[in-house]
């Protein structure tokens, strides 16, 4: 996995962010165990108390869960990547339609624009 990291949110965001794309685009996939906190910390150039507490996150949001003996491992249930799936794609329909508005264009002008590209 490629980490992409910014100066305008924390690290510790940013990995949440990034490794659930990485679990709702299928890239870790449903049941799939993840490297150690320690190998994936070092792939990310991260803490890995960041990266631990990035993982302890997700555990609580229900997307990974740890087997005592054997690791983390991607939730198998496909509801809670779904439901994951459509949050964070509404919040990128909202940010584009804030965007939008602020440019001046009205909803009508919007999906317009869409079936063009479309």
């Amino acid at each position: 996995m490629t980490w992409d990291f910014r100066n305008d949110l924390p690290i510790y965001s940013q990995l949440i962010e990034q490794i659930k794309l990485a679990i709702v685009s299928g890239v870790f996939a449903p049941g799939m165990r993840l490297n150690s906190v320690r190998d994936m910390a070092a792939e990310a150039g991260v803490n890995p108390n960041t990266l631990q507490r990035a993982l302890q996150e997700l555990e609580r949001q229900g997307l990974v869960f740890s087997q005592r003996t054997s690791g983390r491992y991607v939730t198998e249930d496909t509801n809670v990547i779904d439901e994951t799936k459509r949050a964070l794609a509404q919040g990128q329909l909202a940010a584009f339609l804030d965007a939008m508005k602020k440019l001046g264009y009205e909803r009508a002008e919007i999906i317009a624009l869409l079936k063009e590209e479309a």
